[in-house]
This record gives C-alpha cells, structure tokens and sequence, in this order.
C-alpha cells in the first residue's frame, strides 16, 4: 500500500497543490514555515481524519478561504485504486469520503491506511502528562481492533456522564446510590475489556521497542516501558467502591483505565529528568518504529511513514543508524522533511533506493529531478 498522490486545495498556506509520489522515499526539502510538515498533516489527515496537529479542523482552512480540500490515491495490492477526500467547510460538518462513498462514522476508517509519524512533537510523550501516553497506546489499538475503539469511545462518554452526576450530587448536597451504580455497572464492564487488550498489546510491543532502542543507540544504553494501570491489582467495580467517597469530594472519577499511565526509564531512572535530548529523542524514534512493525505484522502490509525534522538533535551515528532502518525492506513508503539539501544529498548517496525530492516554498511544492539538486539554492 503507497499513496500514489495527492492534491491539496486551500489547506494551511496552500492554495492548490498536486504531486505525484515515489512508492519508497520522498522528501520535502524548504525553509522553515514553508509548509513541508503541512504537506505531512495533509497525508496524515487520509489516514486519522484529522490533523496531527490541531483538532479544530475550521482553523487549518487557508486564511480567507471558505474550506479545505484533500484528495488521496492509494495503490493497494499493487493494482487496487482507492480514493480519499476529506473537505471541511467553514462551520459545517466534515465529509469525508472512500472511494466518493461518504462515512456515516469517521471511527470506520481509522486503520484502513495505517500510518505512523514521527514529529518533534512526539517529545510529548516524554515530557507531558499520562493523557498524551494512553492517547498513543489508544491510537495503536485503534488501528487494528475497531471493538476495542467502540468500547472506548463509549468507556469515555460514561465516564462523561457520572462525572456530571458528580458534580450534581455535590452542588445539591444530595446522593443517590442507585443512580451512581448505573454507572458504575457500565463503566466496570467497558473497563474490563479495554485494560485487557491494553495489557496484551503492551507486551507484545515492548521487546519490539527495545530492539529497535538497542540498534538506534549501538547497544549501549538500557531503557524500559512499564504499563501503571490501576486495574493491574484490583477489579474495576472494588476499585470504585474504595474510591467513591474521593470522587464524591472531587466531583470526578478518580480510578480506572483513564488513569493509565507509561513510565519511561533509561538506566532505571526517568527519562524525562535523565535522559540528554539525544537520548528522549532515540527513544521516542524508538517507539514509533516498534509501532510501525507492531502494526505492520498485525495487518500484514506496511504502513505510511512520516518523518519530520528528525535529523534534530541526533548525532551523526544515531541518524546514521537511522538511515539504514528505513532502507530495509521492512518499510514501504516514506516521507522525510529536512531543511538541509545537503544532508539530504547525503541520505540518498547511502539507500540505493527509488526516490522523489520535491522544494517547498510558501506553500508551493515543486518537484526536482536528480539533475537539477545542483541548482537548489542553499
């Protein structure tokens, strides 16, 4: 599965944009701010229905537009043509649309073009609360079990609805048992088949996470994922029982698989306070490839990899290590922003391998061909 094109229409600072891509390596090469990472959040859209980015789809329509156009084609199978369109207009419902057949749900598309990116942002993880983490867990799940995205959609509106009972029960100084344990039924039960499945994923993921930790840091640095789960020592309906009164005071649930959490340790210490920007930044590279293989022996093809601005930060060895992972057979298509045409250059004369490099300028995508690299300017 590659995506063979695509064409953009009033997207962030594009007015209009078409290109046509190379199964393998493509990179977006241009200044900051010039939009090549836009050109990533377009491609991720097709995948996730939304931005990488920014949830408020209004807010990536091009200033004074009146809506944004995306339109994908995929080559599936080696002869299958799928198309993808995503159109939000200014303060109305988002279409989005397989093959011109409109979703009713847009959760029904999620994992049928499974992608992976690696960002700056991806820092995140490391340094930002436990909701960033288990939004990583859930997005992986989601991408190959659609049972498991429905219970947590509907885990999240319970968990919605005796939030608010709450806070009533408290700014009307009454209680009702009854009501409460409505609630607690449900989320009980929906509780007990998403830790589960957390749990199974978890172990299977990380001795794939350390592999691939081990081969970007030569063998030389020790790093661990341990899963926080409230429901690891006790059954969802105790743990509420035990915690009814504290959420009664906070006006909020206290306990449950919406807690969980990732500890990231390198050297038996946290990562977030030990760990150099080379090393959070290894590890969150590390973490993205075990999911794009995690992924991969799950759907049994290879998903989109988007690369963006990852030569910051890393040592010529870690990137160097890099290159040779994403040269393997083991990858299918990828996309590399850089600002440097150089180190670009470089990349390409190490992977002996079909590529494209296109020039981003404010919000213009141009095509160059390998005769023309010498008239970039730098």
């Amino acid at each position: 599965m590659y995506l063979e094109k695509i064409s953009l229409y009033n997207f962030k600072n594009y007015r209009s944009a078409e290109m046509e891509f190379s199964p393998k390596i493509n990179c977006f090469i241009g200044d900051n701010a010039a939009g090549k990472t836009n050109l990533l959040d377009a491609i991720y859209y097709l995948s996730f229905c939304k931005s990488y980015f920014n949830s408020i789809d209004n807010q990536n329509i091009r200033h004074d537009e009146e809506y944004f156009s995306i339109l994908g084609k995929y080559i599936v199978n080696g002869d299958k043509n799928d198309s993808i369109q995503c159109v939000q207009r200014r303060n109305q419902k988002k279409s989005f649309k397989l093959n011109k057949k409109e979703y009713e749900r847009l959760a029904d598309h999620i994992g049928l073009y499974p992608l992976v990116m690696i960002s700056p942002y991806d820092r995140d993880l490391i340094n930002e609360g436990s909701e960033v983490r288990r939004r990583f867990i859930d997005s992986v799940i989601s991408q190959f079990d659609k049972v498991y995205l429905d219970d947590l959609i509907n885990y999240n509106k319970v968990l919605q609805h005796r939030n608010v009972l709450l806070k009533m029960f408290a700014d009307q100084n009454y209680f009702d048992a009854g009501s409460i344990e409505i609630w607690d039924r449900q989320l009980a039960d929906l509780g007990h088949k998403i830790y589960p499945k957390r749990k199974t994923f978890l172990e299977n993921y990380i001795p794939i996470f350390n592999r691939y930790f081990q081969i970007i840091s030569n063998g030389k640095e020790v790093v661990t994922i341990d899963y926080d789960s409230h429901l690891s020592g006790r059954g969802m309906e105790e743990l509420l029982a035990i915690a009814l009164s504290k959420d009664r005071l906070l006006k909020y649930t206290t306990v449950g698989i919406h807690k969980d959490d990732l500890n990231f340790q390198l050297g038996g210490h946290p990562i977030k306070k030990f760990g150099s920007q080379g090393q959070q930044k290894s590890f969150i590279i590390a973490v993205r490839l075990a999911q794009y293989e995690y992924i991969m022996q799950l759907k049994g093809y290879k998903p989109v990899m988007l690369l963006d601005d990852i030569f910051d930060k890393l040592d010529a060895r870690r990137v160097e290590q890099l290159i040779k992972l994403t040269s393997d057979n083991r990858f299918g298509q990828v996309f590399i922003t850089d600002t440097q045409r150089e180190r670009i250059e470089h990349l390409l004369e190490k992977i002996d391998i079909d590529h494209k490099i296109f020039d981003i300028r404010n919000g213009e995508a141009f095509e160059i061909k390998d005769q023309d690299l010498q008239n970039i300017p730098t």
